[in-house]
């Protein structure tokens, strides 16, 4: 039995595995007590991070070490038997991720057994090439493209529309999606994968502005042009969306933080400034937060309130 260490970790490091930590003399006590207090926090099953680094960490950030805590629990990181897929391979990528569980996705060419991953684990088996598989964080993901496929057709339709735009964004083959989507006849998700794929914009900037297309889509409200770039006496300017002719423009709020959905104060104080410059030479300003995008009524009368009020069609 090792000896028990006094109750305080290793001033090197921040993430171990159960085993570790026994070779470093820590027992079963020892670790129980450093849970306890907080010094030490389980991420899953045999793997442990350091407390006061962990809850540092922002809920993005925290949702990607999950992905690291995982490959490093089970010594999994350069065997090649599976690459990270699906939402996981989206964290991998940066991509833009809203209301999306932290289970861990994993891409295999055959099933495992039942009791080889954890219950924080799914195992995906759609076939996949060496060329949709690449190298992200040192660890197997699936590529740029073969991750917004996938998550096309696990997420809903909104949660989808984002993961495909951003990776638009940053550099997504849309070619080679498309015919990815004329390949997967009769697939589970493929009619949400093809109708994300016909919606999708490279020019959404965020998750927001992402809601905030959809939004006019779907009520039927005449498309305003996304990133529209307009001059004031204080120089050029780029807004989210804008009809031009009516001078009526929409800026979604919190799209620097939006997993905190709230701006930073730096950011409100330059869109003031720039609002009330665009203000005197005859535009319009509607603010969108987000939970105005849950008040879709309320959302539409604040829309052609403006727009009739400019003499424009809704």
């Amino acid at each position: 039995m090792p000896q028990q260490k006094p109750l305080t970790l290793p001033t090197r490091g921040n993430l171990w595995r159960t085993d570790q930590l026994i070779d470093l003399g820590y027992g079963s006590r020892s670790i129980k007590s450093l849970l306890d207090s907080g010094s030490l926090v389980r991420l899953r099953y045999g793997c442990y991070a350091r407390g006061s680094v962990w809850n540092a960490l922002p809920a993005p950030v925290r949702s990607r070490q999950l992905i690291y805590a995982h490959a490093h629990g089970t010594l999994t990181t350069s065997t090649g038997a599976f690459a990270y897929s699906h939402t996981s391979a989206a964290r991998l990528h940066r991509l833009y991720l809203w209301n999306v569980d932290d289970l861990i996705h994993v891409l295999q060419r055959v099933r495992p057994s039942a009791e080889r991953h954890g219950k924080d684990v799914r195992c995906h088996t759609r076939p996949f090439s060496d060329t949709e598989v690449t190298q992200v964080g040192g660890l197997r993901t699936t590529s740029l493209e073969r991750t917004a496929a996938d998550c096309a057709m696990l997420l809903s339709y909104r949660q989808a529309l984002i993961v495909m735009d951003h990776a638009l964004r940053l550099g997504a083959d849309r070619s080679l999606l498309q015919e990815m989507a004329d390949s997967l006849e009769g697939r589970r998700g493929i009619r949400t994968f093809r109708r994300v794929l016909d919606t999708a914009d490279v020019r959404s900037e965020s998750p927001g502005e992402t809601l905030t297309r959809e939004l006019f889509l779907r009520l039927g409200i005449t498309m305003p042009e996304p990133q529209v770039e307009v001059t004031s006496r204080i120089g050029r300017h780029r807004l989210d969306f804008a009809w031009k002719k009516e001078k009526v423009a929409v800026e979604f709020d919190g799209k620097v933080k939006y997993f905190d959905f709230r701006p930073t104060e730096e950011v409100l104080f330059e869109e003031r400034r720039r609002e009330k410059a665009l203000t005197e030479e005859g535009w319009l300003f509607l603010r969108v937060e987000w939970k105005d995008l849950f008040r879709e009524q309320e959302f539409k009368n604040r829309v052609l309130r403006a727009l009739t009020g400019r003499g424009g069609a809704p």
